[in-house]
């Protein structure tokens, strides 16, 4: 079986379409987030920028092989915000993501089942406003050798697709490399055997 190395996010925050109904208008946000602290910065600035609003509901998930989510109704009825918000980050098989829905309400109840539906279309209209890409999961090496071997190391990276992080040049040169996860036991073996060359994995 192969190993899934590949996952899908967005690299730049986007807006959805408003979306209204019976007065209350929803505004669908969604921001790439790899922390908590990025989460609160994102919240707070869209609290003061839309200070007049009602709720700020929300869902994340972060993460790439083990997964850390949360969805939070801000207010409204259980299950009725952040969960449905939730649901189409499922759906559109997302990650480092969040997306914030802000409610204006419009003096009418919309009940459990509005709501859901209200808030579950401005998640799906803010994720399909935005650019969703794959990326791959990496594993980091730190390859340790003498200069002189530089260039059979240089044509096995190049040969391989192997990013280079990080480098020291000197008699003794230190690199770092990025290896696509469904490669990495090949770069591994190929550097084990390589004599001169010492691979650690980072």
């Amino acid at each position: 079986m192969k190993t899934k190395d590949t996952y899908n996010t967005i690299i730049k925050p986007a807006k959805g379409e408003l979306f209204k109904v019976k007065n209350s208008k929803f505004y669908g946000y969604v921001f790439p987030v790899t922390n908590e602290e990025q989460i609160k910065s994102h919240l707070e600035t869209l609290k003061k920028e839309h200070y007049s609003a009602r709720h700020w509901c929300y869902a994340y998930q972060i993460g790439t092989e083990t997964f850390k989510f949360r969805a939070n109704d801000d207010g409204e009825p259980n299950n009725s915000a952040g969960m449905p918000i939730y649901g189409q980050i499922q759906s559109f098989v997302v990650t480092n993501i969040l997306i914030i829905v802000v409610r204006y309400f419009g003096g009418v109840k919309l009940g459990v089942g509005g709501l859901i539906n209200a808030y579950r279309t401005g998640a799906q209209l803010a994720l399909e406003s935005a650019e969703i890409v794959e990326k791959t999961i990496n594993k980091s090496f730190q390859l340790n050798f003498e200069y002189k071997n530089m260039s059979k190391v240089m044509r096995l990276l190049k040969e391989n697709q192997v990013e280079i992080t990080n480098q020291t040049l000197e008699l003794n040169c230190l690199l770092e490399i990025s290896v696509r996860k469904g490669n990495s036991s090949k770069i591994l073996q190929l550097f084990n055997h390589f004599f001169g060359v010492d691979i650690s994995e980072l």
